[in-house]
């Protein structure tokens, strides 16, 4: 399953590549280098700056071991046992139930967990999402999900372009066919490029359940706890922060799920408990 997960990880990335230098192909070198460094510098800069800014945008506080001695113990066992750096430790102040790792390497990792998870899951359900963002780590997902955000963000702003080019790049007969053609382009691609990226979060979700379950040798627990999760957070969401952050959580904190499932950032808590439920030790 891990093997399968990153293949298609790995396809998911290359086909978004090729849609990026179709598009790109088609727009010209000029725009199409521009929509690259501008893009790739603010996806980039945020990815080495990632950690602190989440941290800030949830209002998260380091924890410390005086005031969270069982949560700081499970961070620290799962560490041993993943065989990673321990993680600065924060807590979000918020009775919505989630949990989140940020941090652009195993060395400059965070794991931060709401008051409202360490209040919910007993000892071995936070072993098991402790283990899931410590999976989100080593499988180094923020990388992955960067280098997707930052193509996606790319051909976004080519299509953009392509918008703008057809409106206002000629008005007669002639052209109205060629211009239909863009704008088609131009609303298309993006849609296409998203969805991929968001097919992607989904993959990298299910193998840090598979990789995380693996390293305390229980799916059962983290079962559990995504369960508990859902259910809590329907009840509860989180109010404040950004929708775009969603998939960087266990489960996505905010109510209303999308339309279709095609638009979620994490695969249903249904499909996931199963497949852990299945797994073997």
């Amino acid at each position: 399953m891990t093997i399968k997960n990153q293949l298609k990880t790995a396809i998911l990335l290359a086909l978004l590549t090729s849609i990026l230098l179709w598009i790109g192909s088609l727009f010209g070198k000029a725009g199409f280098y521009f929509a690259l460094i501008f893009v790739g510098l603010m996806n980039f800069g945020s990815y080495w700056f990632s950690d602190r800014i989440v941290l800030w945008m949830y209002r998260a506080k380091e924890a410390k071991q005086s005031e969270y001695p069982n949560f700081y113990k499970i961070v620290k066992e799962i560490s041993k046992l993943s065989g990673l750096p321990m993680p600065k430790v924060y807590v979000i102040p918020t009775n919505s139930p989630n949990a989140f790792a940020t941090g652009r390497n195993p060395g400059h990792a965070a794991v931060a967990a709401t008051e409202g998870i360490l209040k919910l899951l007993n000892e071995e359900e936070l072993k098991g999402v402790i283990s899931h963002e410590f999976a989100h780590i080593k499988n180094r997902d923020i990388l992955i999900s960067t280098v997707a955000g930052t193509i996606a963000g790319i051909i976004s702003y080519i299509a953009n372009m392509f918008m703008w080019s057809a409106i206002f790049g000629g008005r007669d007969d002639d052209n109205r066919g060629n211009i239909i053609s863009l704008l088609v382009l131009a609303i298309l691609t993006p849609i296409i490029a998203s969805l991929i990226q968001l097919a992607i979060s989904r993959s990298r979700e299910y193998l840090a359940d598979e990789t995380g379950a693996k390293t305390v040798k229980n799916g059962n627990s983290l079962a559990d706890a995504l369960e508990k999760i859902e259910k809590n957070v329907d009840a509860n969401p989180l109010r404040f922060g950004n929708q775009s952050t969603a998939h960087l959580f266990i489960s996505n904190p905010f109510r209303g799920q999308a339309l279709m499932a095609l638009f979620m950032t994490h695969p249903s808590t249904k499909e996931r408990t199963q497949r852990l439920r299945a797994m073997k030790f």
